[in-house]
């Protein structure tokens, strides 16, 4: 008898790590003989606490929706148009040109707009620039999309701006894209407007899109207020992500979007529109009742549901800025200014039997069943 032929499985898996496969790894070290509850601050799900909690419209809207059976079937590629628009109109508000439904697609979460925009810009032999530190996903969705990664630096004593020299060194002309994520994660920065143009300037002058992660849209409670980098999408196409996920509190419900921020139509080419749309053709999106409550939500969420959040989120940063200072081995490069997070420099010298962040997390959810984020996963090299 012939031996059979074995299936190829041995594939070469990107080693890069995400933030739930760290999470997995340091509640596995926690003591369980501690009898204290875990303190998680390691993922960004407002839902985890119970000071956040989503607006009774929001809730009302998907239970109005699932209740009417009008919406268990699939949903049009794209999204419901209802919900496109909805998104459309809620975006212009800060843009000075008016988007359309057709500029939005929705997505299930961010995490998929991420997935889908790399995906159609990956091309053999391309490029992507990623900030340093960042969010470690675009990581992994470009190398599984074999896009060559270049990271450009963040400058922490200039409030965690773009190293735009170093982002014109690291371009050339097999760069496609560069990421930007404002407000920042997981630094807690936000950009001001003339940072922002200084950026769009760049990426003209490198010939690349740029894709903003505002994921953290709105969430800005320090002395920069929060710019779309759509405002400057006449001098750089912008793809903007973003989601209901954290400006509602609903992270679970997976409703994102990708829209092309793009007035003097660079993006609009039939090939790419095609790429774009053939692509989602082959993903599954949000569910299709979460999309039909989104034109109730977006239009009849009150301001001091949002100003509640802001004011929260203040409160704590201000907390734990003020006693980061208290703990010697610890500093705080820049007081966070927006999002749900904050980057801290540690000082190995003054810690015994310490050798990395790694340790020190590990060790931390070990011995006090506190978990946090070692920063080696949003700083790859």
């Amino acid at each position: 008898m012939e031996d059979e032929k074995k299936q190829n499985l041995d594939i070469e898996t990107p080693n890069n790590i995400t933030i739930k496969g760290i999470i997995g790894l340091l509640m596995g070290n926690t003591d369980c003989n501690d009898n204290r509850k875990v303190i998680s601050l390691g993922i960004g799900d407002p839902t985890a606490y119970s000071c956040f909690h989503t607006t009774d419209v929001a809730q009302e809207a998907v239970v109005e929706a699932l209740r009417s059976a009008k919406f268990n079937g699939y949903s049009p590629t794209a999204g419901l148009p209802p919900a496109r628009k909805a998104i459309a109109e809620y975006l212009s508000r800060d843009l000075p040109y008016k988007l359309s439904s057709d500029d939005v697609y929705l997505t299930a979460g961010c995490t998929q707009a991420i997935e889908i925009t790399l995906s159609i810009l990956a091309r053999p032999g391309t490029n992507i620039l990623l900030p340093r530190p960042g969010f470690p996903i675009y990581g992994l969705c470009a190398a599984f999309r074999h896009l060559e990664i270049r990271y450009y630096d963040l400058v922490p004593d200039k409030g965690w701006e773009v190293d735009l020299e170093a982002v014109e060194a690291l371009a050339d002309q097999s760069t496609v894209a560069m990421v930007i994520i404002n407000p920042g994660n997981p630094c807690g920065n936000v950009y001001t407007y003339q940072h922002l143009n200084k950026i769009a300037e760049t990426a003209k002058k490198l010939g690349v899109v740029i894709i903003a992660d505002e994921v953290y849209g709105h969430l800005a409670f320090g002395a920069n207020a929060f710019v779309p980098m759509g405002v400057f999408g006449s001098i750089a196409p912008v793809i903007t992500l973003g989601s209901l996920s954290k400006r509602w509190l609903v992270p679970g419900w997976r409703l994102g979007w990708l829209v092309m921020n793009d007035p003097d139509g660079s993006l609009k080419s039939p090939k790419f529109v095609e790429r774009l749309k053939k692509y989602t053709d082959i993903c599954g999106g949000p569910a299709t009742f979460i999309q039909a409550a989104v034109p109730t939500i977006i239009e009849q969420t009150h301001e001091v549901f949002f100003r509640k959040t802001i004011n929260m989120l203040k409160q704590t940063s201000d907390i734990c800025f003020e006693k980061i200072k208290e703990i010697h081995c610890i500093c705080c490069p820049y007081k966070p200014e927006g999002s749900m997070a904050v980057m801290v420099k540690l000082n190995l010298s003054l810690l015994k039997d310490i050798t990395s962040d790694i340790d020190f997390c590990f060790k931390l959810a070990k011995e006090e069943s506190v978990i946090i984020l070692p920063g080696m996963f949003s700083v790859q090299y």
